[in-house]
């Protein structure tokens, strides 16, 4: 993990909240106003999914860590106001997921995050 970024950003509560499925403790690390982008196998660069503000943003986060799985950060990165990082989780029947995310912080929230994510095909 990496160290302490712009002021009040902790990238151990980042990896506390994402290992521990805490929704609310990760949804408190972004800014009102944040903007997410998601893309993976269901949408595509050209279309991703878009989330506005801390509401849809929480919604996506209560969906995903309401899950039967696993989640662990395994790299972090922090140079001045941008985070990188990358989560690997497991279902319990094997599939794993890798995600990677770039950030842009200011006053110590996450204010802009794309999401990379990418399944075990399961055929």
């Amino acid at each position: 993990m990496g160290t302490a970024a712009a002021p009040g950003f902790d990238t151990e509560t980042l990896r506390r909240a994402i290992e521990d499925q805490n929704a609310e403790a990760l949804l408190a690390l972004y800014d009102d106003n944040a903007e997410l982008r998601v893309v993976d196998r269901n949408t595509q660069p050209s279309h991703p999914k878009v989330m506005h503000g801390r509401d849809q943003i929480s919604d996506m986060l209560n969906d995903v860590y309401s899950r039967d799985m696993t989640h662990k950060v395994e790299q972090c990165v922090v140079q001045g106001d941008h985070l990188a990082y990358t989560e690997s989780c497991q279902y319990p029947d094997g599939v794993k997921v890798l995600a990677s995310s770039m950030v842009e912080l200011r006053n110590g929230k996450i204010v802009d995050q794309t999401l990379l994510q990418e399944w075990d095909d399961e055929s």
